[in-house]
């Protein structure tokens, strides 16, 4: 689907769902199965959602994807509560394990917009966790440039 596209970068979401606030009934396990295709594709870099532990550990796409850019899920957008920067901070710290910094992009676990019109957060409570996200960014940037 990308072939031919130049830009300054390609990006592949993979979501897991995000129509519902509990957590037992959206998608769960973690990317193994699709390390060898995400491994083929011609994308720069992989949005994919860690905000929750339904998708396991950031080590099976690190060790895989390491050349590439990830773009790391850190809050979770069917919650009421915003994150803590530092528990951000720290998920971030996991995935440097395996990617440089540069390589990393902070993002919520897909989006905050509505589904079958039902909003699955409202915008106080995303703005909240956009700063927290933003926080996190920022201690993030102090420490590694």
């Amino acid at each position: 689907m990308v072939e031919g596209i130049r830009g300054p970068r390609i990006g592949l979401h993979v979501c897991r769902g995000n129509w519902s606030r509990r957590e037992d009934v959206l998608l769960s396990g973690d990317y193994t199965g699709l390390v060898p295709a995400f491994r083929d594709m011609p994308v720069d870099q992989f949005v994919l959602e860690y905000a929750t532990p339904r998708a396991g550990e950031v080590a099976v796409v690190g060790e895989a994807l390491h050349d590439r850019e990830i773009g790391l899920g850190v809050v979770n957008p069917r919650t009421a509560e915003a994150e803590d920067p530092a528990a951000i901070v720290r998920g971030v710290e996991l995935a440097l394990r395996h990617f440089r910094p540069e390589q990393v992009w902070l993002n919520p676990d897909c989006g905050f917009g509505c589904f079958a019109n039902r909003c699955v957060n409202d915008a106080p409570t995303a703005t909240a966790k956009l700063r927290s996200m933003v926080a996190a960014a920022n201690a993030l940037r102090a420490r590694f440039g």
